[in-house]
């Protein structure tokens, strides 16, 4: 099979057009994009790449792999915020073109634009890549591991209608390794999901698979050998700590909520629904019989309903509910979607009224949304007692931001390309659905321009400056009474040199050696002025309050 024909080139074209720009132009936020890149940062800062910290302590929640590649990055283009989320855009120039290819080496080319095309034209799959979380490559190795392990069964099975070249056992080691990969990335849970996966198919199949006992022992070792590869590097120069650390960690992240992320037991399915937008609604059609479809495809089908069936039950069980946590469901989403797409396109008679009116209903909700955030911008005052009771929120409004009339420009996007699609699904459905998922594309593309800066500013970039304006002076720099992570990366806080300066009640009540320079937010600045009475407060901006601790005269 040709692999790279127009339409690979096209979609690594794609890729790099939407996902490369503008990726410096806004703050990382808090929590996770700045906590990665505070890893990766001081990972460069040290100079040491084995033993991960987060200002500089001993970090042990996740293994080293991502922060390897985001390192890496800052290394090549500077630390900052375009290096930290250059790793997720890459992978996105990755991940259109291997969707193609996927989908026509199964079906046929159609089919694999079609996949393609469901993922570059959804919401969240869009966002992925355009961030400096984890997720992307932790999901994209399990999906392989997965892929893999399935390309083993139908060797094993020789099925007629798909050319495989290389050995079963091939297909098996490389499944296996891209799990590890996967481990390597955030954890176990990369083996969990494929193995969740792998057992309820095999009872789907009554037991009756292809897969032998120790087909699984070659699989699990594989994935495993990878990890312990790198573990025992870990452990020749760090000792044991790491996986003790590690292992109680991810025990908690399975069986208790972080403060803050908790949610309710629907709550990763609306995510989907409404994130996954277009391809989570043609997905629903994807669950049922599909026409004219190969057996080994129906098989595959089988797979991806299962895959997305145990994200959502995991995820779902999961105390900490955070929105990326079932990312991995977006891709058995785009599969179901292209595969719904692709009946459409193939037996235009076949169309549900059902599905156009739900996609209408949940662009209308996103339309409606565009138009709300620039109004609400213009007449600030207006919403303002719909905050009364967060005085965070309330004072975060004072913030000022450059909205204008040229911020509804990704609603008029959004609503050509619905009246569009309205206009051609019956005559030229090709075109209607091209129409309505690249222009999705687009709005997701121009709301990353023109909102997501303004929100940032609004949010916590009073703070971010605040640290940032005092980088290169020899003080201490942190925050009091919330989670964050802006002190150290925009701070650009490097390794003290006296162990008590990693000590908060030392920088709070000792005889500190140079001033300390503290934030907190309008709700906790009575409790910091009780608990640190010689703080003094410099100024505050919209909802943030600056204080500041003086060194001891010697």
């Amino acid at each position: 099979m040709k692999y790279f024909d127009k339409n690979t080139w096209f979609w690594i074209l794609i890729g790099a057009l939407f996902f490369l720009p503008f990726l410096g132009g806004v703050h990382l936020f808090d929590w996770d994009e700045i906590n990665f890149a505070e890893l990766a940062r001081e990972m460069v800062l040290r100079g040491n790449w084995l033993q991960m910290t987060i200002n500089f302590e001993t970090f042990t929640e996740k293994p080293p792999l991502f922060f390897w590649f985001q390192a890496l990055s800052m290394t090549i283009f500077g630390i900052g915020e375009y290096a930290a989320r250059f790793p997720n855009a890459l992978l996105g120039i990755i991940v259109l073109p291997f969707l193609y290819i996927s989908g026509k080496f199964m079906v046929d080319r159609k089919f694999g634009f079609l996949w393609a095309l469901s993922w570059f034209g959804s919401t969240l799959p869009f966002l992925y890549f355009k961030s400096g979380i984890i997720d992307p490559y932790f999901n994209f190795f399990i999906f392989n591991g997965l892929f893999f392990l399935i390309h083993f069964l139908w060797k094993r099975r020789d099925l007629s209608f798909i050319f495989l070249s290389r050995s079963a056992r091939f297909y098996l080691v490389v499944g296996g390794i891209f799990i590890g990969l996967g481990i390597l990335t955030k954890g176990p849970v990369a083996y969990l999901i494929v193995v969740l996966t792998l057992l309820s198919y095999a009872l789907s199949k009554s037991l009756k698979f292809g897969m032998s006992f120790m087909d699984f022992i070659i699989y699990s070792l594989s994935a495993l050998g990878v990890f312990l590869l790198w573990f025992a590097v870990e452990y020749s120069f760090n000792g044991p700590d790491f996986i003790v650390e590690f292992t109680i960690r991810q025990w908690e992240l399975l069986t208790t909520s972080d403060a803050g992320h908790k949610g309710f037991p629907a709550y990763h399915f609306v995510v989907l629904l409404l994130g996954c937008f277009p391809a989570s609604i043609f997905a629903l059609r994807g669950l049922g019989k599909i026409k004219g479809l190969h057996s080994h495809v129906v098989d595959f089908q089988r797979w991806m309903i299962i895959l997305l069936l145990v994200v959502l039950v995991l995820f779902s069980l999961v105390g900490t509910k955070i929105i990326h946590y079932s990312s991995m469901a977006y891709y058995p989403i785009s599969f179901l979607s292209a595969l719904s797409l692709w009946q459409i396109l193939e037996f235009p008679r076949k169309r549900q009224i059902w599905i156009a009116l739900v996609v209408s209903l949940i662009a209308l909700i996103a339309i409606a949304i565009s138009i709300a955030l620039p109004y609400a911008g213009m007449h600030i005052e207006e919403i303002r007692p719909l905050f009364e009771k967060d005085p965070f929120a309330m004072a975060n409004l004072d913030a000022e931001v450059p909205w204008s009339y040229w911020d509804y420009l990704p609603a008029v996007i959004l609503t050509i390309s619905l009246i569009v699609y309205w206009l051609y699904r019956k005559r030229s459905p090709n075109f209607a659905i091209r129409t309505l998922f690249f222009g999705n594309a687009i709005w997701v593309f121009a709301a990353l321009i023109f909102f997501i800066g303004k929100v940032e500013r609004i949010s916590q970039r009073a703070a971010v400056e605040f640290f940032q304006e005092y980088s290169q002076e020899d003080v201490y720099l942190i925050n009091y009474g919330y989670k964050s992570y802006v002190p150290g990366f925009y701070g650009e806080v490097e390794p003290y040199i006296d162990p008590k300066a990693y000590k908060k009640e030392w920088l709070y009540h000792g005889e500190i050696d140079r001033d300390v320079l503290i934030a907190t937010k309008i709700n906790r600045t009575l409790e910091l002025e009780r608990e640190i009475p010689d703080a003094e407060l410099m100024y505050s901006k919209n909802g943030f309050y600056f204080y500041r601790r003086k060194a001891y005269a010697k």
